[in-house]
């Protein structure tokens, strides 16, 4: 039963700081050297990383589809699969997963150290709200970095795949073909639920790290322990998350 409590508590306690955040929104134009600061911080280490990750997801897709279909006939679907999978399904996520890794730890391991070393104290002490300081800027960085960082994924993920259709003897596909036939299938909805989820997944993986970071308490051990829990958490959250807004956006 303690267990139950303890976990409203906790989405109580994030909830809370939640909307606090949200409501230092109007003085972000203040705050603009912070939100550059984190634009940078998030974009610059991370899309190589998800281009890199995405290129070689999109290569074996188009190669497990090709091998499925090939002996129907279809291989011109090829490029509208890959594109409709990655821009709807894996890109969304699997550039979530690599946000979590490289912000949502970064951003714990920050605010816990803060905590653990008093200095979420000070800014309380000279009535600094750390939801204004510390995470809205945050959150405002992560809003503008998830699309991009999908477009990323999404376009790399298409040319591994293309590729692998134009070079792999067996497939032998022409990039005409099959750009002419993902673009003949891809619809603007298709991207819109891909920006909205990236967007979401986004928001809720910077909440979290935020939240677990500035609940941290004790001594310097404990920072590894909040990483650990954040990393755990928001992809827990992606993956749950997911099937959600996906039943709602089909």
């Amino acid at each position: 039963m303690k267990a139950v409590m303890d976990l409203f508590e906790w989405i109580g306690s994030g909830v809370q700081m939640s909307l606090k955040t949200i409501g230092f929104f109007p003085n972000l134009p203040r705050q603009w050297k912070q939100l550059v600061e984190q634009c940078l911080f998030m974009g610059y280490a991370t899309v190589p990383l998800v281009a890199i990750l995405s290129v070689f997801i999109g290569a074996v897709l188009a190669l497990q589809i090709g091998y499925s279909i090939m002996d129907f006939g279809a291989k011109q679907y090829i490029g509208p699969i890959v594109g409709l999978s990655m821009v709807r399904e894996l890109s969304p996520v699997m550039t979530a997963v690599m946000v979590t890794g490289r912000v949502g730890s970064a951003v714990t391991a920050e605010l816990a150290s803060m905590r653990v070393y008093q200095e979420v104290d000070a800014l309380k002490t000279m009535n600094i709200p750390p939801e204004r300081f510390l995470v809205m800027p945050r959150l405002a960085a992560i809003l503008l970095v998830m699309p991009i960082l999908l477009m990323v994924s999404v376009v790399t993920g298409w040319m591994g795949g293309q590729i692998v259709c134009q070079f792999v003897p067996w497939l032998a596909i022409t990039p005409d073909t099959y750009y002419n036939s993902l673009k003949a299938m891809m619809t603007l909805d298709d991207v819109t639920d891909g920006l909205i989820k990236a967007e979401l997944f986004g928001i809720g993986i910077l909440l979290i790290s935020s939240h677990l970071g500035l609940r941290t308490s004790g001594g310097p051990r404990e920072i590894g322990a909040a990483v650990t829990r954040a990393v755990v958490v928001c992809i827990i959250f992606i993956l749950i998350f997911d099937y959600f807004i996906t039943n709602i956006l089909i």
